[in-house]
């Protein structure tokens, strides 16, 4: 997936809005206000930071060389994604559907009912 890709999969889920405001190369996606991904604009480091399960984050890691410990974020939480390597679209949709929910299930009840209602 192209950065474009990514940002158009990322803003047709329920509730996501984007913006830019750690620097104008990190678009940052919020669910409800709530941050599950950093896509890096930069052309020198083309990557996406994602949130993920600490089990899980360790898997990876340890399955994918293109995975690291996010960097500038809690290391236990969130993971790295180069994309100049070779994660096929499929794996990454799924690993950015992981991070949404996982941040789903941690908002407030009222943000849930919310969300619901945007989601129809």
């Amino acid at each position: 997936m192209n950065i474009e890709q990514i940002r158009e999969y990322c803003l047709a889920k329920a509730g996501v809005t984007e913006s830019l405001p750690f620097n104008d190369t990190a678009l940052v996606f919020k669910v409800m206000n709530k941050m599950f991904a950093v896509l890096d604009l930069s052309e020198n480091s083309r990557g996406i930071t994602l949130k993920c399960d600490p089990e899980r984050a360790i898997e990876l890691r340890d399955q994918h060389p293109e995975v690291t410990p996010a960097w500038h974020f809690n290391k236990q939480h969130w993971n790295g994604i180069n994309l100049h390597g070779s994660i096929g679209d499929d794996l990454l949709k799924a690993w950015i559907d992981h991070s949404y929910e996982r941040v789903v299930s941690s908002l407030k009840k009222a943000d849930r009912e919310e969300l619901k209602k945007i989601r129809g």
